[in-house]
């Protein structure tokens, strides 16, 4: 139970939650950092297999394995009782519909929690910042979505995505190890104890010359408790080039800063610049910012961006907590204030219209005199 609950409180401080693709945050609101980060996953009960909840190939099935997680989280880890708290729940922008709809389903239908409220990862991202202008890269597992945030604002045509992040990191490490030791197969969770204990983000100097200079030393990895292999510091040294190696569409990590900033107007581009706020695990890797500011300024050189742009500086915010769980610390400061009792969709309102407001939809997005004729 929550260590500051007592006597004089008139209301039990709110549950919030952010669902990622890997890894999910858990804890109560005006605290300073989430009580559990657990897998995004469950086991069978039936077949004893690990399943993602995010690997889904109905609603139904979204909405079994949701019910299933969301009861572990609760009764397994806060132990709380869903309908004695409101919930914030933090996502994407770019949340499918149908995710959060059937998450709400779960919520509304199955815990029965009193109110719910969605808020923007990018968004509250900048209350743990106080600040009201920035451009917050988020690198998480799956994918790296950047949306540029002006005066409280998301400006949504300068956004970019790309489908390079934790994942493909580990697609490539496997790869790579694979073909330097003689072994079948290596399991995932193996790869990711890896990718976090050894590997490292290079300078860039280095980067364009992995095959000329030395590598770092090679690491002996122990498997099993007794099984070991070799890790090669190139291999170490080159895993994450992946996510700075531009794609088939001229994409990388940096490039999708400087395409981001074109796309704003021009009296918004320097504050954006001196402002950027990277957050997700993937943030995390030694050497991954150093690395992210060295990419901008030999990009800015490129007479793609040299004829548009004439910036000299970019600057990164220092988040008041790990990279990983910025989004949900901003959450849990939005859920502390008033917002969660004004702005939250109650159950109430859930039951009479069955459906989810959406930023994406017209009939909750527009004019008051325009809603007649939707």
């Amino acid at each position: 139970m929550p260590l500051y609950e007592g006597i004089g409180l008139t209301e039990k401080q709110a549950v919030v939650i952010d669902i990622g693709a890997a890894y999910t945050k858990f804890g109560f609101a005006g605290e300073s950092g989430p009580r559990c980060i657990v897998r995004t996953e469950i086991r069978c009960p039936e077949t004893k297999q690990v399943k993602k909840v995010l690997n889904y190939s109905s609603k139904e099935e979204l909405y079994d394995l949701l019910v299933e997680f969301l009861h572990n989280l609760y009764f397994r880890h806060l132990l709380v009782s869903p309908k004695d708290r409101r919930v914030v729940v933090v996502e994407s922008l770019l949340c499918p519909t149908v995710f959060r709809e059937t998450l709400a389903k779960v919520f509304f239908r199955h815990f029965e929690v009193s109110s719910l409220l969605f808020v923007p990862s990018h968004l509250v991202s900048l209350c743990t910042l106080g600040v009201n202008t920035a451009l917050i890269l988020d690198v998480g597992y799956v994918e790296a979505v950047l949306i540029p945030v002006y005066e409280g604002v998301p400006v949504l045509h300068a956004w970019q995505a790309q489908p390079r992040a934790a994942e493909a990191v580990e697609s490539s490490l496997k790869s790579m190890l694979l073909n330097h030791n003689e072994k079948e197969d290596f399991p995932d969770s193996t790869i990711e104890d890896i990718k976090v204990r050894t590997c490292f983000v290079t300078k860039l100097d280095r980067a364009t010359k992995l095959d000329e200079v030395d590598p770092p030393p090679d690491v002996l990895y122990r498997e099993g408790g007794s099984d070991t292999f070799t890790v090669p510091g190139k291999v170490r040294e080159a895993a994450y080039e992946v996510l700075f190696e531009q794609d088939n569409d001229q994409i990388s990590v940096a490039t999708m800063i400087l395409d981001a900033i074109v796309k704003c107007p021009i009296d918004m581009r320097k504050p954006l610049a001196e402002n950027i706020l990277v957050i997700g695990g993937t943030a995390m890797t030694p050497g991954f910012k150093a690395r992210l500011l060295e990419e901008l300024k030999h990009l800015l050189k490129d007479p793609k961006y040299a004829s548009k742009l004439a910036l000299k500086t970019f600057k990164f915010h220092k988040p008041p907590a790990k990279e990983n769980y910025v989004a949900w610390l901003g959450g849990a400061i939005f859920g502390g204030t008033d917002m969660i009792s004004t702005r939250s969709l109650t159950k109430e309102a859930y039951l009479k219209h069955n459906n989810v407001p959406d930023w994406a939809d017209l009939s909750y997005n527009c004019r008051e005199e325009d809603k007649i004729s939707l």
